[in-house]
Parts: structure tokens; sequence; C-alpha cells
């Protein structure tokens, strides 16, 4: 694929930090076109107005973060919103339905508003219902009274069905519109933060639009159906909402893990109702997390939802199951990859043919079996800290100083302060050999 500069350069930035990039991934994506077919096709479904619940497992180092943004990526394509949560015991804890949908507005993206798109989908949708008003015909636009009246009845028109379990959503939205109206700036951003889940909003905002307390644990699911109408109603086919490290529920407290794997199995049968047409959740985790003492088996009614039967061969894993699993990195796709990020290095460098030249396929192959032999042999964890040294150590050092020769000067060293704890683990595993690139 054809990546722009911008992209080109937010992909290289992204590696050397070590973390995924959030956009172009199918310039980097390998071993996942087996995914492609059957994830479109539910995508499609959900576009159709219908709902979909999905699994993805993997260890550490098999893409599951990537896996993720390159669906996200697949589905802003199709016009799609998308937000990613990690879950956190402290930041995001997925018993606390509420903080789920908080964070879950903060980090809403769409195509054209890849941060903090919810105040863009609210006003995107009071446009949308003056135009739609105005199609009906008898209304003047000029007649500004008579036209926010009407806005304001299919406004409540328009989110009838969550006005009977959420009546406060409805209402927050009619006092924000008339504060817009009225050019009461501050009211009306006091209450585009509430209707978003943020706590501490001042008293005076709630008394103007006769709300009180915050959205709560029973509200947010309803305020996510609204959201849902709102996307629906501006011409987005639903919502892609990734429930990312979900594994981290292994390590809190009983009673917390408990209501957790609770919350989950809430939200998956209240996806399978049919109460929310047009959103797509995906969760990732670890095996351990699925099959474990301490992750999804502690509760039988999740662990039925989510269950398949993988098979020793990987390559009749079926797609379309609750649950799929990555098959993690092997040698040969890690040299992949990195070949990958060679050529899109060199697409945007002065030296494109020296650069081509010193780092090719046997010194893309030599960094991918020296990063793995200071990792104790384990490629799956290698790709984050190959990707970053391959980037930094040799690509940019050939780019810059035309006497820098990677065979002579690329030794490189794996610092334990760069590396994270599954990482420096794997490290200890064996006592690597010094393998120098060729």
């Amino acid at each position: 694929m054809t990546v722009s500069p911008q992209r080109r350069q937010e992909i290289l930035d992204a590696l050397r930090r070590g973390t995924v990039p959030q956009r172009s991934l199918d310039a980097l994506a390998v071993g996942l076109s087996r995914f492609e077919k059957a994830f479109d096709e539910e995508l499609a479904t959900v576009a159709r107005g219908g709902a979909m619940f999905k699994a993805v497992r993997g260890e550490y180092g098999s893409g599951k973060t990537f896996f993720a943004r390159w669906l996200q990526e697949r589905a802003l394509g199709r016009g799609f919103a998308v937000a990613e949560v990690q879950v956190s015991e402290t930041e995001t804890p997925l018993h606390r339905l509420e903080t789920v949908y908080r964070r879950l507005i903060e980090r809403l993206r769409t195509q054209d508003s890849m941060a903090g798109a919810w105040r863009s989908i609210v006003e995107g949708w009071f446009f949308t219902l003056e135009q739609d008003v105005l199609a009906e015909g008898g209304v003047d636009e000029s007649n500004q009274t008579v036209l926010n009246q009407r806005v304001a009845e299919l406004m409540e028109k328009r989110l009838a069905a969550i006005t009977r379990t959420a009546p406060s959503f409805a209402v927050a939205l009619r006092a924000y519109r008339q504060a817009v109206v009225a050019g009461e700036g501050a009211i009306a951003e006091g209450l585009m933060a509430w209707l978003g889940g943020q706590p501490n909003i001042g008293a005076e905002v709630k008394r103007r639009a006769m709300l009180k307390g915050d959205v709560d644990h029973f509200g947010a699911l309803s305020f996510l159906q609204g959201l849902l109408v709102m996307l629906r109603d501006s011409g987005r086919p639903g919502l892609l909402f990734v429930l990312d490290e979900v594994e981290t529920l292994q390590r809190v407290r009983t009673d917390v893990r408990e209501k957790s794997l609770n919350a989950l199995r809430q939200l998956i049968d209240e996806v399978d109702s049919g109460r929310f047409p047009g959103l797509y959740v995906l969760i990732t985790g670890t095996g351990a997390f699925y099959d474990g003492p301490q992750g999804v088996q502690r509760l039988a009614p999740l662990a039925q939802r989510l269950h398949v039967d993988f098979g020793s061969e990987t390559k009749f894993d079926n797609p379309r199951a609750p649950q799929v699993r990555l098959p993690g990195f092997g040698q040969e796709l890690l040299e992949e990859v990195g070949r990958k990020v060679r050529d899109l290095f060199v697409s945007g460098s002065e030296a494109a043919q020296r650069v081509a030249s010193e780092v090719d396929d046997r010194c893309v192959a030599g960094l991918a079996q020296n990063v793995v032999g200071q990792l104790g042999g384990k490629v799956g964890v290698a790709p984050r800290v190959f990707l970053k040294k391959l980037v930094v150590e040799l690509l940019d050092k050939v780019d810059q100083f035309p006497d820098f020769d990677p065979a002579r000067d690329g030794r490189i060293a794996l610092s334990d302060s760069e590396l994270t704890a599954t990482e420096r683990a794997a490290r200890g595993a064996v006592d690597p050999d010094d393998i120098q690139l060729p």
C-alpha cells in the first residue's frame, strides 16, 4: 500500500518509541490476511444494524494491540467511530461501567477527528436534525425560534427509546442545545462534559438542566445507546469499541474480579439481546485469561459464551468463531515485518539506495536473530524490541551517517531499563549467544 509522508513519519516515530502505530497498519501487517474476509463481513453485519462481540487471544508479542488497531483502521475506513480503552484496576476498572463509558467517550475517534471526536459527533448530530427538519418543509431557515422547536421535537422522537431508561440523556442534550443557541458557552461545555460521563460538574450547570448526580453504572449502558443513535442518525454505521488487556483482571482483588467478569458477561448478553444496534465490541487477552483459573473460567456463563475448541493446527481456526487466536510471531514473520519497515523507511529516505544496500535482507535477518537470541530464543517476545532497534540503531544511523557500517558498528545490546517485565523474564531464561550482524 502507498503511505503518505506524514503517515510514514507517524509509523516510524511510533516504532522508535517501541509502540504500535495508530494508522496505516496495513503497511506493517503480516499474517492477518486470513482474518480479513470474516471481520469485514462482521463489520458489514453491524453496519446493517446488527451487533457483535468478539474475543481475541494471544500471548505477549503475538500482536493483540496491533490486531485491534488494524481492525479499527478497517472500521474507520468504512465510516465507523472507534474507541480503544485499556482495562486497568485503577484507571478503568471493568466493573465500573460508568468509568468504562467515560473512557470510551474520551477516546472516541472518527476518520475526520482522530482524537476527541465526542464534540464533533454531538454537533454533527444536531446539524443532521436541522437538515432533516428543513427537508420536511414548512420551516423557514431564518426563523430560528420555530427551527429550534422542531429540532427539539425531532430529537425527542429519535431518543424516545433511550429516554424510557435514561431520561436525563435527552434532558441534558436539550439543555446543551439551548445553551449553545443562547450563547452560554460555559453551561454548554459543562453539559457536554456531563453527557460524556465526566464527574464533578458544577452545581450551576446541573441546576440549569435540572440534573442530579453523575452518570452512574446503570445509566452508562443507556448513554451508550444514545451515542449509537446519534452515530446512526449522522450517517455513521456504528461504533467499534475495543477493550484491550482484559487479562489484567487476573491480578485484581477477588471481589473486583468477580464483578468485572459479571460486567463482561452482562455486556455480551446485552449485545446478543439486540439492545445495541451498530455496536462491535472486541476484547483482547492472553490464553491464561480465557483458560486459567483466575479468568473467564471463574464465571461459567461467561466461559460458555466464549468457548471455542482450538485444535493443534492454527490454519484450521475459524475466524467467525466468538473467540479467535493469533498464532504469534515465528522467525519468518519477524523478518518479514522487518523487511516491510525497511522498505517503508527507504521510501522516504534521501539516502534510499545506501539504506537499502546496507540494511539488506541478510542484515534484517541478522538483527532479528540477534534480538531473539538476547531474549532467550523467544521469538514471540521480540517484535517490539526488534522493530525499535531496526529503526533507531540501524536505519536511522545508516540514513544519517555515511560512514556507518552495520556489520562493523551495529552491535546491538539490550538494556534491562528498556525492556518490559515480560521481555526481561525472557532474557533471563538462558544465557544468549553473542550473535553478530552479518
